[in-house]
């Protein structure tokens, strides 16, 4: 009865260990959860007053697909104003979440046997959409000694003449990995000359620390043209339920043929959060934002300090997103296995890293405050050295 699409369809391991690890803490399980990729912050005031406003203001009505003028004023705004990038506001849509914006993406310009490449460790959702899209995914693998980036002699060698676009993420999920200006003006110069699309997603932007973020789009004209950016609000902003994230392209024709895709999907996402998300568009919750930055950089060091005193287990500094990207390969190369038993012996609920496509390690976040952090290592280290 199901289409062939569907059944190739894997669910989302993050969510499932998160949805897991709910369910046995609603039963009474002492259970601590490093899993979501949700930040543990409310959202300002500011925004949530605004959307209170649209409400009682009547404006709960459709809108046009991809969103209100004034929000896509705002968003060609903030490119402009943080990325350096010149996009119309007829050159954006705003979707529900990033991943609709991918999937959008996707289904607007892959058609069957394309390849896209992919650096490992990707996000889960990546190799999902384009094998549900008719595409192939291709996978570089990436570890420690690059910093879990792909290099431009990687990039060559995985080039064919079926290849149709690369996905980029900068700041990473799951590593934290960011890519400087210098390593994006490698990766263009090896794309100039080819019709390779690239997808950049940018939804940690905001949370960098000790590094600047760049935009592979602001690199060079070249780029700018061949690069479609991705970004919301879920992370930085901490805005996930608000299910909020934007597209924008130079080339008119593919943003209405996602306007067209989404017009028959969902149509405009809703009212209240485009009228809330122009607050922090334009700048005016920058404030609580490095707030949040700061709590997660601070974070992110003492995690990363804890784990590594761990015989067997070692971590990279990230420089950007939540995320740990721990390797246990010297204890173990099943990761799920690893997670699953991590779980039940100490109700510390990781997620493993074959999701991610590199096994032998595990995703651990830390958008969750520092005492639950230190609870939550202190159980692993428990576990890890228990014979």
């Amino acid at each position: 009865m199901l289409s062939k699409r569907v059944q190739a369809l894997s669910p989302s391991l993050t969510i499932a260990v998160a949805t897991l690890a709910k369910e046995l803490k609603a039963v009474g399980k002492d259970i601590v959860s490093f899993s979501a990729g949700e930040p543990d912050f409310d959202t300002p005031k500011k925004i949530k007053e605004e959307a209170i406003r649209a409400i009682n203001d009547g404006f709960t009505k459709y809108t046009a697909t991809a969103g209100i003028p004034e929000l896509l004023k705002a968003i060609s705004g903030k490119l402009k104003r943080d990325n350096g990038l010149d996009y119309k506001p007829n050159q954006i849509i705003v979707s529900n979440g990033a991943k609709q914006s991918l999937f959008n993406l996707f289904q607007a310009v892959i058609d069957d046997g394309d390849e896209v490449i992919i650096p490992a460790p990707y996000w889960v959702t990546y190799p999902e959409l384009i094998v549900y899209s008719g595409g192939v995914p291709v996978i570089i693998d990436t570890d420690e000694k690059s910093g879990f980036k792909i290099t431009p002699e990687q990039l060559k060698d995985a080039i064919t003449p079926n290849t149709k676009m690369v996905v980029l993420t900068s700041p990473s999920n799951p590593t934290g990995s960011v890519y400087s200006k210098d390593e994006l003006t490698e990766i263009a110069k090896v794309l100039k000359g080819t019709d390779i699309l690239v997808a950049s997603d940018e939804m940690y932007e905001k949370l960098v620390f000790g590094t600047k973020f760049v935009s592979i789009a602001s690199i060079s004209e070249d780029m700018f043209q061949r690069t479609i950016t991705i970004n919301g609000l879920s992370k930085s902003v901490a805005m996930t339920g608000w299910r909020f994230g934007y597209l924008a392209s130079p080339n008119n024709e593919l943003v209405a043929a996602m306007d067209k895709l989404q017009s028959q999907s969902t149509s405009n996402i809703n009212s209240i959060t485009q009228k809330a998300a122009i607050i922090a568009l334009n700048g005016e919750v920058d404030e609580e934002i490095e707030q949040m930055r700061q709590a997660f950089e601070s974070r992110a060091k003492k995690a990363v300090e804890l784990l590594n005193e761990i015989d067997g287990i070692s971590v990279l500094k990230p420089h950007g997103a939540f995320y740990l990207f721990v390797n246990i390969k010297d204890i173990s190369n099943n990761s799920m296995e690893f997670c699953k038993e991590l779980l039940k012996e100490t109700g510390v609920a990781v997620v493993p890293g074959v999701g991610f496509g590199s096994e032998g390690y595990f995703r651990f976040s830390f958008a969750t405050d520092m005492t639950t952090i230190q609870d939550g290592i202190r159980r692993i280290k428990k576990f890890v050295e228990k014979d």
